[in-house]
């Protein structure tokens, strides 16, 4: 009798830009409700979902991307961890399928500290997953979730329960001797902090560049490609900044159309890169083709 495969091949997919391999790596998705959706109806998101054959609810795709140059080695972002879903908290396994250890990634870069992002960073003991790894994300960002009492109180009182600012603080603990703040300019060779404010204060893109090649990683500027890249006035309930993270989202829609940047995204449908480009009064999206030679 033949055996069935029971799950899908390791989530992974590799990009030669130069001298610089980057490797999207999958954390699984989460399954969530449209009703995080802002400026737009349930009715209206979901029908546009359905009518680009996705699930509604939304299933959000969780992209974490692995630079490897000159020698080094670094990991952007760290997936929902074992704290959320269980379709969610893949990255070791791919990681262990890409046979890189943890230990080898001396950098761990951040987009921003949400826990889809930052729940991967320490273990259920608290000891760091990255024993090796210098951490690193804008100033801004780790005063917000580590220092800002203020917010936290305000951001408590609406958050449904969830210890966001808590989560944060856990997650980051481990690496407190080991931290690099930064406010934008070369965070690991080849890759370029960009500061895209307004999802959180620190939100983050990097552009990772070799010779004519480069690669924009831009984070969270949608969640929903779906609805978000045709209606950009779509914001999230988890914006820090709703006003701030659409004019971001404009802003950078303009760029990477004006430049034909490529680019990459946390929660763009795996394997994650794209080029956006204009089309009548607005914008849509071209993912990449799966490829089989790196």
């Amino acid at each position: 009798m033949t055996t069935l495969p029971d799950c899908q091949v390791p989530g992974l997919h590799h990009y030669k830009l130069g001298d610089i391999l980057v490797t999207a790596v999958s954390d699984g998705f989460l399954r969530g409700s449209m009703t995080v959706l802002q400026n737009i109806t349930e009715a209206d998101s979901s029908a546009m979902l359905r009518a680009a054959f996705r699930p509604a609810p939304r299933h959000t795709s969780l992209n974490c991307f692995l630079i490897r140059s000159g020698g080094r080695t670094a990991l952007i972002d760290t997936g929902a961890g074992t704290h959320m879903q269980a379709s969610a908290g893949k990255l070791l396994q791919n990681l262990e399928a890409a046979k890189v250890v943890p230990a080898a990634i001396d950098t761990v870069l951040m987009t921003h500290m949400h826990p889809d992002h930052s729940n991967g960073l320490a273990d259920a003991a608290g000891s760091a997953v990255f024993p090796a790894a210098e951490l690193a994300m804008h100033e801004a960002e780790y005063a917000y979730w580590c220092e800002d009492q203020a917010a936290e109180a305000a951001v408590t009182a609406t958050s449904r329960g969830v210890p966001y600012f808590a989560m944060a603080r856990s997650q980051a603990a481990p690496y407190r001797d080991r931290l690099k703040l930064f406010r934008g300019g070369e965070v690991f060779p080849g890759v370029t902090a960009l500061h895209f404010p307004g999802h959180t204060p620190g939100h983050s893109g990097f552009l990772v560049t070799s010779g004519s090649e480069s690669l924009l990683i831009w984070g969270d500027i949608v969640h929903v490609p779906e609805v978000q890249v045709p209606r950009p006035e779509v914001t999230m309930q988890y914006d820090v900044d709703a006003a701030q993270a659409e004019a971001t989202r404009r802003r950078v829609f303009d760029m990477v159309a004006t430049d034909g940047q490529h680019i990459a995204g946390m929660h763009l449908h795996f394997p994650g890169t794209a080029h956006l480009a204009r089309e009548g009064g607005g914008y849509r999206l071209h993912p990449d083709a799966w490829r089989f030679e790196i």
